[in-house]
């Protein structure tokens, strides 16, 4: 531009005789496609430049336009601040990612956001990457780009921890990538960012999410961690014992969303966790009418001094306060926290007594305070303080009767609703109908002779006093108690039935005889169980999880299954010496792409087989992609071995439509339409409906992040 003002210029000194604010003038008017004509070149070598000039205009300023308006945008994007004021006025939590994926981003803003009163909060992301296109047109819808602020920085930096406000912040939320083809170097990445904030900012609140157990102890100074190694293969080991426990866990996560804007008022008003979906409800399956209402289901918690369900309760035992607070009041108490201690104790059982400290988590519709019961208790101690309830009456429930240890529960029916919202009514009063005799008498305070078949530390159990000849004979003289090795820093002490002395490694192998046995395949050890068998592909620190909860003490000897271990590489020395001592576990090296090594491992003799999800097909160039091979080996197995129960771990739950998949099945179709629907009205659980989901037969950890946010 400089060398065109001089060009004209210096060459009209022949013509015109411009002077130099006449020469800037006619370019400023040319170069802005003006044109007024006023100042114009008089001789041919000025119009020459004068053409070429434009020439390069045309192809120059394009670009460095364009370069401007990306510099000022990146300027923007990474290199903007948190306003000190505005943090120190507002309430902010900062979430550290290395990498940002829209499916993260969703879950944790919907999750997030749920609750009335982080309506008010800001979110400050803090990341490495830059943003990705999808992220960014998220961000620009009005609902988000007033919530969220997206900076491109590193939690190792103190210049970025400053920019994120991070000492002002209510909270920090670190996660993992878990699509990291090292998993390990990943949970580095996490550890080091965790020091790095709690060096920052030592009063801040901190929430990890690691991958790998041994990884834990490094953060034990965070205020909540999730390990989601540990975490996956305890839900994949109870999906055996009990099915769709890993369902019903990811149905209580999540926070349930009303489809119409008078239930999203209602919920955002009381502060509860409803959903109404009208499509279940209008559907001509009845699973998926109760499945439906059911989902609705949430935990809450409440002081018993101050609960109508449990205030009554005080001074009996746990177990008597659940049994009877259900056939109550259809509500379902899983657990206690003492006010002077941190830890929730899950049903602890008949031992614990009942404090009016306490606080009682319960699974219900909604929470005490939103029920027909806190009104109408309200109502009755004004009018008829001494009126109590007749015999025990049914309520107008669909009973769905469950096992949780010592507990007996069926869940509430929600079938009935008013015009304000769905709400708890209470049992009619004269029902003449008998409710269903309970499992066992429970006693408001456990005897002796109760609490002696309750001891967690007795080498016997209620129903194996004495072991009985072909038990002897069998060998199934075994001990009870902790592992005398834990390989992993991280894992819990789990009290477990376990062998006198450690099987030599030589045994361990399936496939393979050896000097104390001969047998080379499952059949020829002749198992009176079926076999569980599990798919993976190495022997990480995880499946040392998944063995602990199918030989925990609670489990009767005579229905303990042995586990195969299928596993596409060879376990070390360290696995074999932590396994050696629970009882009828074994591994062979083979793939589930081989149908000799599915026959040898006892494939037709299997009552379950997990295939875990392999670290190395996590990461793929088309994200989605990364489960296509264990799609496509699951659906192998499930068309040659039909009756077989297979549980899947996937990465991405949005591909668990591709499991028991039937292009021209009606019914699959119908729930696809159905899929979509609740895709379009926003819902965070669109595949609900998927019997496999339904019927515990796919998990993703993915689906659990949301426990992370919801401890907040």
């Amino acid at each position: 531009f400089l060398c065109s003002i001089c060009g004209i210029q210096h060459l009209e000194r022949a013509g015109n005789r411009l002077t130099l604010f006449d020469s800037l003038y006619f370019c400023i008017v040319t170069f802005s496609t003006v044109g007024f004509g006023d100042v114009t070149p008089k001789i041919w070598p000025s119009k020459l430049l004068v053409v070429i000039m434009i020439c390069v205009a045309l192809v120059v300023l394009p670009i460095q336009f364009e370069q401007l308006a990306y510099l000022w945008m990146e300027r923007q994007k990474s290199g903007g601040n948190y306003s000190r004021h505005r943090a120190q006025t507002e309430k902010h939590v900062v979430l550290c990612v290395s990498s940002l994926k829209i499916d993260l981003l969703m879950d944790f803003l919907n999750e997030f956001y749920a609750h009335p009163r982080l309506q008010d909060y800001y979110v400050v992301i803090l990341c490495p990457t830059e943003m990705d296109a999808q992220v960014r047109r998220v961000l620009q819808i009005p609902m988000w780009s007033q919530r969220v602020i997206y900076l491109q920085g590193s939690a190792l930096k103190d210049q970025d921890l400053l920019r994120a406000k991070m000492d002002d912040a209510e909270a920090c939320f670190i996660l993992s990538s878990r699509c990291e083809v090292d998993r390990t170097a990943a949970d580095h990445q996490t550890i080091l960012r965790a020091w790095a904030v709690k060096d920052f900012a030592p009063n801040c609140p901190l929430y990890v999410q690691i991958l790998k157990p041994e990884n834990k102890f490094h953060i034990k100074f965070a205020d909540h961690v999730v390990c989601e190694e540990e975490f996956k293969y305890a839900m994949l080991a109870l999906n055996c014992i009990c099915p769709a426990t890993s369902t019903l866990i990811t149905l209580l996560v999540h926070t349930s969303r009303g489809q119409t804007a008078p239930w999203e008022a209602f919920r955002q008003f009381t502060g509860t966790k409803q959903t109404l979906n009208r499509e279940s409800q209008q559907s001509p399956e009845q699973w998926q009418k109760m499945y439906g209402r059911c989902s609705s289901n949430e935990v809450y918690h409440i002081n018993l001094e101050e609960s109508t369900f449990f205030a009554e309760y005080e001074g009996k035992s746990f177990t008597y306060a659940s049994f009877h607070a259900h056939k109550k009041f259809g509500v379902c108490l899983i657990g206690v926290r003492k006010e002077d201690n941190k830890n929730i104790l899950l049903n602890p059982g008949p031992r614990y007594i009942m404090s009016s400290t306490d606080i009682c988590f319960y699974i219900n519709i909604t929470k005490e305070e939103n029920s027909a019961f806190k009104k109408q208790e309200k109502h009755r101690r004004k009018h008829e303080p001494k009126l109590s309830y007749p015999e025990p009456s049914r309520l107008p429930v669909h009973s769905i009767i469950a096992s949780m240890g010592t507990v007996a529960i069926d869940l509430q029916d929600t079938g009935c609703c008013t015009s304000t919202g769905p709400t708890l009514a209470l049992p009619s009063g004269g029902g003449k109908e008998s409710r269903r005799p309970s499992i066992a008498p429970v006693l408001e305070v456990a005897d002796s002779s109760s609490l002696q078949t309750c001891e967690l530390l007795s080498d016997q159990s209620e129903d194996e006093t004495t072991p009985s000849d072909d038990e002897v004979s069998a060998g199934l003289e075994y001990a009870k108690g902790y592992p005398p090795y834990s390989p992993y820093i991280g894992s819990s002490p789990t009290f477990c039935h376990l062998l006198h002395e450690k099987v030599p490694f030589c045994c361990l192998r399936l496939d393979k005889g050896c000097q104390h046995n001969y047998c080379e395949d499952a059949k020829a050890y002749g198992f009176k169980n079926k076999l569980i068998i599990v798919a993976a592909e190495t022997a990480g620190n995880g499946l040392y999880n998944f063995i602990v909860p199918l030989r925990a003490y609670y489990r009767p000897k005579k229905e303990l299954n042995p586990i195969v271990l299928l596993l596409d590489n060879p376990p070390d020395m360290h696995f074999l010496d932590a396994i050696c001592w629970f009882p009828m576990v074994y591994y062979m090296v083979g793939s589930i792409d081989n149908l000799d090594d599915l026959l040898r491992c006892g494939v037709t003799f299997a009552a379950n087989m997990v295939v875990v999800d392999k670290e190395s097909t996590m990461s793929a160039e088309e994200d989605y992609m990364a489960d296509a091979k264990t799609i496509v080996n699951v659906q192998t197995l499930f068309r040659l071995f039909s009756s077989l129960s297979i549980i899947t771990e996937l990465t991405h739950p949005a591909n668990m439509r591709f499991m028991q998949f039937r292009a021209k099945d009606c019914y699959s179709l119908a729930l696809s339409k159905l899929e979509k629907k609740e895709r379009e009205k926003g819902s965070n659980l669109a595949f609900m409906f998927r019997l496999p989901f339904a019927a515990g037969k796919v998990f993703s950890i993915s689906m659990l992040d949301t426990l992370l946010y919801q401890v907040f």
